[in-house]
């Protein structure tokens, strides 16, 4: 089932001290005052702050998902099309994106086991 905002809100907000809020006249989510993704104009393309390699592997290996365009290009963020994509592919994407914004203290609070 695609992904829709309620569902994108509950996928972040899942996650340890992200916030809600507008950005630029739309959806957006921050970690702390780090902002880490944002609802596009169009309703249904997200920006996920990916790093570089994550970004341009999933470019490479799920064109029909994930894209970049001239603004992000030189950003790290993957643009993601919320029509083609469910839930259960997304929740990891999103929480590895959590992972390498969260400062260390809160990724050990969500998961001691790693350390």
């Amino acid at each position: 089932m695609p992904v829709d905002v309620e569902t994108l809100k509950q996928i972040f907000l899942a996650l340890p001290e992200v916030r809600e809020g507008i950005t630029h006249g739309t959806l957006s989510f921050y970690l702390g005052k780090t902002f880490f993704g944002r609802m596009q104009d169009d309703g249904t393309t997200f920006a996920l702050k990916m790093n570089f390699d994550d970004r341009d592997m999933l470019i490479v290996i799920e064109p029909e998902i994930f894209f970049t365009n001239d603004h992000f290009r030189g950003y790290a963020y993957v643009l993601v099309r919320l029509p083609a994509i469910d839930a259960d592919r997304l929740a990891p994407l999103v929480e590895k994106s959590w992972r390498q914004t969260a400062p260390k203290r809160l990724r050990q609070a969500f998961d001691p086991a790693q350390g």
